[in-house]
């Protein structure tokens, strides 16, 4: 399979059913915080609850909705690594890397929520791909800088961070609205017993854990894209690093629009800088149109070329950001649309994932959804305010994670559903009745799992590249 031995497919076919694994442990990992306030305010029982938000993380993965956006995300988590790391031609290296995100991911994961602490799977992830990362720069003696990429990895630390601080703070604004604008003080109590709330409350919590549930799996969904994309690419670079789902006339057309651009930029007296980034451009493209053949009418690009064709356009993107965000260029408006444009038609090769990549991360996630919620769903419920969980402050956690996580998802930014919730559920109950309402105990074990996530996981997946590529 993919010009693979048996013994390689075997072990790709391993990475990929560990990688799926990953997905169904984030499922009854982080949508536990999507289902816990139906199911503790007796909005929905546990079994439809957990069945439903099922079905919305399904669908959050496939993007069905108008609101949905391209798979930034999961290029965001292909790119912390350097395609000279993810596209080795040593198979050793690709195992070692996957296998020590997986089981560095995975392992924490686990532990956290057997210990029913709400932890982020995005920080996990992300701490493990770093971690595998700097292990390969140790191995092969490179400064770090050429093992991660620190600026991606710096943005999406960035988004980790601000996050919980959106989903905290506009909770909170949310509560005062809900207080100024809505009435019944039903709706500000906690759930009585084993009775249902009113249907308009039943509507709105079951509403909002739609909403949280189709954002999660809109945005987690696509970490599992990228990190079976990572497989992909590092085990059959030939067959992964291109689609080859479509011809390559887009291509063609990007190499011709960026030839008549390049000759208005050479005119146009570009500085030193600038004028440095349209020669590479020049260069790239023009390795690029190398590559490129005619098949009668159609363009066309060998498997073998795949490889090299990837590593070149990721070049290309990123000058073409570079130039269109210089201040110095003398470009004009539509010169710079224009760029925007063909590198659109670029990021068709290298931006998409195949359907059934999609599915199977859809399935994993759904069906992960509908297992092991009860631990963290107490938690949120009971553990991090003093009071037991009302509907408004439900409604009010969940309305504000779900337009924070799809947000998110819009910029192509990775953030964790679990961070979002856990401090949309803290604000809120500050919101009732101040900061003496919060469990000081539950704080602080949340707050101490997110700072020891990054460098525990860094740590764990860096030693066990190490260990495995030195045994494979």
């Amino acid at each position: 399979m993919f010009g693979l031995d048996t013994t390689m497919t075997l072990l790709l076919i391993l990475c990929l059913v560990c990688a799926l694994f990953f997905e169904f442990i984030n499922g009854f990992h982080d949508t536990a915080n999507a289902v816990a306030t139906v199911i503790y305010t007796n909005s929905l029982k546990p079994a439809y609850a957990v069945m439903w938000s099922g079905l919305w993380n399904a669908i959050g993965v496939f993007g069905f909705l108008a609101i949905a956006t391209k798979l930034g995300v999961a290029n965001k988590i292909i790119g912390i690594l350097p395609s000279s790391v993810i596209m080795s031609n040593d198979l050793s290296v690709s195992l070692s890397i996957v296998l020590a995100i997986l089981i560095t991911a995975i392992a924490w994961n686990l532990g956290t929520w057997y210990f029913g602490i709400p932890c982020s799977s995005s920080h996990t992830l992300i701490g493990s791909i770093i971690g595998a990362g700097i292990g390969f720069s140790i191995v092969n003696h490179i400064d770090i800088s050429q093992g991660v990429k620190w600026s991606e990895a710096y943005k999406i630390g960035l988004s980790l961070l601000i996050s919980p601080m959106v989903g905290f703070s506009m909770t909170i604004l949310t509560m005062y609205i809900f207080k100024a604008v809505i009435k019944s003080k039903r709706f500000f109590k906690e759930a009585e017993g084993g009775k249902k709330p009113p249907f308009f409350v039943r509507l709105t919590l079951i509403s909002t854990c739609t909403l949280v549930s189709y954002a999660h799996g809109n945005n987690d969904g696509q970490k599992g894209m990228g990190l079976i994309m990572l497989i992909l690419i590092g085990f059959a670079p030939a067959y992964f690093s291109i689609n080859s789902e479509i011809n390559s006339d887009h291509m063609k057309t990007a190499v011709v629009n960026y030839s008549v651009l390049s000759e208005s930029f050479t005119k146009s007296g570009l500085n030193e800088a600038d004028g440095g980034l349209v020669k590479k451009l020049d260069k790239d493209f023009a390795k690029l149109d190398s590559m490129i053949r005619l098949d009668g009418a159609t363009a066309v690009m060998s498997i073998a070329h795949r490889f090299e064709a990837r590593k070149i356009i990721m070049g290309i993107n990123k000058n073409i950001d570079k130039l269109s965000k210089s201040e110095t260029a003398p470009i004009s408006k539509e010169s710079r649309d224009k760029l925007s444009n063909t590198k659109s038609l670029l990021d068709e090769y290298v931006g998409r994932v195949p359907w059934w990549v999609k599915l199977l991360v859809s399935l994993a996630l759904g069906l992960g959804t509908m297992i092991g919620w009860k631990r963290i769903v107490i938690t949120i419920g009971e553990k991090i305010g003093k009071q037991h969980l009302s509907y408004a402050q439900g409604a009010s956690a969940e309305l504000v994670a779900a337009a924070t996580i799809q947000a998110a998802t819009s910029l192509s930014l990775p953030v964790s559903t679990t961070q979002v919730l856990s401090s949309g559920i803290a604000g809120s109950m500050v919101a009732s009745k101040g900061i003496k309402n919060l469990q000081k105990k539950t704080i602080k074990s949340i707050a101490f799992a997110w700072l020891l996530t990054f460098p525990v996981t860094v740590l764990l997946s860096g030693l066990l590249y190490l260990i495995f590529k030195a045994i494979l």
